[in-house]
């Protein structure tokens, strides 16, 4: 679609593509590399190939999805596709695809869909959080306010909500409720648990909803839109729910490990804002029990850390902490979970692919 009178934005790949994209995508895909997990597609001589190209497609079109002939909705649009991701969201809607034809054109269309809502909520985030750095660049609200940037990720959401609803009302339904459950996720997170709620299993329920809730119906729509047997569905909506909340675990560890990660997000930022994770939340659990270790600690973490050696104090007495080891445990035990979901699935490079990954959040270390 090019721009005409009513029409402020211009979007070269809008629609269901009917012939291969000009930008040689052979090329693009050669220079991309498969996040840990997938390493094993690579060498899968048909599924390698298709893959990686059909994520250089994905990329062009997030390019093309977000161009604006606006110049300041053009830049901030295009900030957080140019600074890179993992594209795991995409990647996931790609391979689960080859569960039945992946050559469909409509696959390619999902995988972007899924990718511009995870960046919609990203730009939406870094205000809530106060984030001065994204996948290792300023935030947008540290480049142009928070305003901006808070219209940028509706921007980008409305694109999402375009495409979407040029592959019918079924995706159109998926991508709804899912977004809906994206935004209690945030609700949720910001009122924190009720005075008669649990706060792990209300922590739990907020990244199932705001981690588990997208990478589900990343497969999924993988699935649908390749004609994949329906009753393949309901599997990979388990497996998306479980290892999603299993990424997002293991991300808390990893905040308090001592390995500044490649986001440029450093160990100890979740502490310093405040952001209860798994591991603080098991440490006030062991405190209630009478750990007086616990105690200590937490008496460090909720007190003043914005000093860079409070803050590494805090950090290398919750790394030693039997808490850190065991939040491990849990967030294993999510991708475990995960796994056991595709036991129905036929035997192959997808569910092996899927198992791989499911480990790989898991043994990371960013």
């Amino acid at each position: 679609m090019t721009k005409s009178a009513d029409q402020s934005w211009t979007h070269a790949g809008h629609g269901l593509p009917g012939s291969e994209p000009d930008l040689n995508t052979t090329a693009i895909a050669t220079g991309l590399q498969l996040p840990a997990g997938f390493a094993a597609i690579a060498g899968d001589p048909e599924l390698g190939p298709a893959l990686t190209t059909n994520l250089a497609r994905v990329e062009k079109r997030l390019r093309e999805a977000i161009a604006n002939s606006d110049p300041l909705a053009d830049a901030t649009s295009r900030h957080l596709v140019e600074a890179g991701g993992k594209r795991i969201r995409p990647l996931l809607t790609l391979l689960c695809a080859h569960l039945g034809d992946a050559s469909l054109p409509a696959v390619v269309q999902a995988a972007v869909v899924v990718e511009l809502t995870h960046l919609a909520t990203l730009y939406h985030d870094d205000v809530m959080d106060s984030a001065p750095f994204r996948r290792g660049a300023p935030t947008a609200h540290e480049v142009w306010g928070n305003s901006v940037a808070v219209l940028t990720g509706d921007l980008i959401f409305a694109r999402a909500s375009i495409l979407v609803s040029e592959l019918g009302s079924r995706a159109l339904g998926i991508q709804a409720r899912t977004f809906e459950r994206l935004c209690l996720g945030q609700l949720h997170e910001t009122v924190g648990p009720r005075p008669d709620e649990d706060p792990l299993a209300h922590y739990l329920s907020v990244i199932a909803d705001k981690t588990g809730s997208l990478v589900a119906a990343s497969g999924q729509l993988g699935a649908i839109f390749s004609g994949a047997d329906q009753a393949y569905e309901p599997m990979l909506v388990e497996y998306g729910e479980k290892v999603g909340v299993a990424f997002q675990l293991a991300d808390d560890v990893i905040d308090v490990t001592g390995i500044k990660v490649k986001s440029g997000k450093s160990p100890g930022t979740d502490l310093r804002e405040g952001i209860p994770t798994l591991p603080v939340l098991l440490l006030r659990n062991a405190a209630r029990d009478g750990d007086q270790t616990a105690v200590e600690l937490l008496t460090l973490i909720d007190g003043d850390l914005s000093s860079d050696e409070a803050l590494a104090a805090a950090v290398a007495g919750l790394r030693e902490h039997p808490v850190t080891a065991q939040s491990w445990v849990v967030a294993r035990a999510w991708a475990d979970e995960a796994i056991a979901a595709l036991a129905p699935l036929p035997e192959g490079v997808v569910k092996a692919s899927l198992t791989s990954f499911a480990h790989a959040v898991v043994d990371r270390s960013s």
